[in-house]
């Protein structure tokens, strides 16, 4: 079947339970985990924005922001590659932490991982809240990526491993929306630092991600290990108790039985990293590869992490620049909500389809409107009209994002790996997000520099491309319990043929139940 392809309901179990107040508490505590990502990725921006942090770390910066205004050259002003290492570096720490936390994860549970992680953003943030010179304050860069590493390797793996297959979308998009809220958080913080006399409103900004922190530490501290992580570690009897707990109900005899045969297949992989490039695992090794580099390549952590020195280089303004970043902040929060709503009842790829080509429509409009207002010289500036409605433009882009790429990039690859390869797949996403992050970090603003206004067009390139993909080649997952995914690959009109008889998990029960 063309166009990505659906299950029948009828090949896939229906496990008994109900939805629990103990399975929403988990999930929405290791969702906070989501905090340490979002916090950083809106606070960085603001605070590279601000002129004493510029001052103190990047003077070089300051004389060129100076030199860019008197050439009248806005695309070029923030073009330093030592201020992007800043921004960067905690995302390159982030790619090492992740082949790391996957076998932490699989050994020690999902648990121990956020743990891990928890604390070592908290390191980071204390650090960075204190430098005194660029040393330390990379160093604690760096165990902010570490902590980021952990968390976003855990996380979503923790979420759709505990959450029923007919919420499972919804509870693991829990954890973008807590990016967003960090996002969101970071903006009015940024905002209000920025104005403090003295010009220590930075140091502010930076060593608050403690808050995250401690709430992720003190989360992960009580939360109890997933059924499968438990199961994974030989105690079946403690997993069945916490499967029972986690369904409110003493028959799920069928769900642990599928656990069982998962954890059978997944003993029988000594080594995750070598045995997903086995031809069984294509469909999974190729989307969790595609899926966090075509995230990255959508642009939005140009808007995200940069949003107040982007908006201040099209000439906002100081505090324009960061309101204007607390506007896509809030449209980021909303549109999550969207989502959340929406991807158990309507689909993955409907808000995959949905959202490229919104996307599509609004990065043409943002290049065009800075092109005709900047030229190809940066020579220009925008009227208060004018302004409003790049800021209108970048919202919807933002929403399109929010309710589509955004959690669907970290929820599609949690749930589509069979066991035996869940953390080495969810490794491997979290690796290929950071790398690509690490990248548009480190080039965007010189980007900016020298291709100006085509940087949009070269990312709406791109957003045709992965809409194209996700059409063809990514098959409908919504419902379908995280152990029997293996059956959507196997009706897949491309990804079927990889997929042997004996991996599909339940099937064979299924049918029985069928013929009796």
């Amino acid at each position: 079947m063309e166009g990505g392809g659906f299950v029948a309901a009828s090949k896939v179990n229906i496990y008994e339970g109900r939805v629990t107040a103990f399975v929403i508490c988990t999930c929405l505590i290791a969702a906070s985990g989501g905090l340490l990502f979002g916090y950083d990725l809106g606070i960085s921006g603001g605070v590279t924005s601000m002129e004493p942090f510029l001052k103190t770390f990047f003077p070089s910066v300051l004389e060129q922001q100076s030199k860019a205004s008197q050439t009248e050259n806005q695309y070029c002003k923030f073009d330093s590659q030592l201020l992007t290492l800043f921004t960067s570096s905690l995302y390159l720490a982030a790619l090492v932490a992740s082949f790391f936390a996957s076998i932490v994860t699989r050994i020690f549970g999902r648990k121990i991982s956020m743990l891990a992680g928890a604390v070592a953003f908290l390191i980071g943030s204390i650090l960075n809240g204190v430098a005194m010179n660029i040393g330390v304050l990379i160093f604690g860069r760096l165990l902010l990526g570490v902590g980021v590493g952990f968390a976003n390797q855990s996380v979503p793996v923790y979420l759709s491993e505990m959450a029923p297959a007919s919420i499972r979308g919804a509870l693991n998009i829990g954890f973008q929306m807590a990016v967003t809220i960090g996002i969101l958080a970071a903006g009015l913080i940024n905002y209000g630092t920025a104005k403090i006399e003295g010009g220590w409103g930075w140091r502010l900004s930076l060593v608050l991600a403690v808050v995250p922190a401690v709430v992720m530490t003190a989360g992960s501290y009580l939360l109890p290990d997933t059924p499968n992580s438990i199961l994974e570690r030989g105690q079946p009897e403690k997993a069945r108790q916490m499967l029972q707990k986690v369904r409110g109900t003493q028959h799920v005899d069928a769900e642990f039985q599928d656990l069982l045969d998962a954890t059978e297949a997944a003993k029988k992989v000594d080594q995750p990293w070598t045995s997903i490039l086995q031809p069984r695992y294509r469909p999974q090794l190729v989307l969790c590869i595609l899926i966090p580099f075509f995230q990255q390549l959508t642009g939005i952590n140009v808007v995200m992490f940069y949003a107040p020195v982007l908006f201040k280089t099209l000439g906002f303004g100081d505090d324009a620049s960061l309101m204007s970043a607390v506007i896509s902040g809030i449209v980021n929060v909303l549109a999550t909500m969207v989502s959340i709503y929406s991807v158990d009842k309507f689909g993955r790829r409907m808000l995959f389809l949905e959202g490229g080509a919104q996307m599509f429509i609004f990065q043409i409009a943002i290049g065009t409107m800075i092109a005709v207002r900047f030229g190809v010289n940066g020579d220009g500036e925008l009227s208060r009209w004018d302004a409003n409605i790049l800021l209108l433009f970048i919202c919807a882009y933002v929403a399109a994002f929010a309710w589509s790429w955004g959690p669907l990039g970290w929820l599609v690859p949690s749930e589509i790996c069979p066991l035996e390869i869940r953390s080495a797949g969810q490794g491997i996403n979290v690796a290929v997000n950071m790398i690509f992050t690490f990248i548009i970090g480190q080039v965007f603003l010189s980007m900016l520099c020298h291709m100006k206004f085509g940087l949009f067009f070269f990312f709406a390139g791109f957003v045709v491309i992965m809409t194209v993909f996700v059409y063809y080649f990514l098959p409908e997952t919504k419902n379908v319990p995280i152990e029997e995914i293996n059956q959507v690959w196997k009706q897949h009109w491309f990804w079927g043929k990889y997929i042997p008889d004996e991996a599909l998990i339940g099937l064979s029960r299924n049918d029985e139940g069928r013929d009796t």
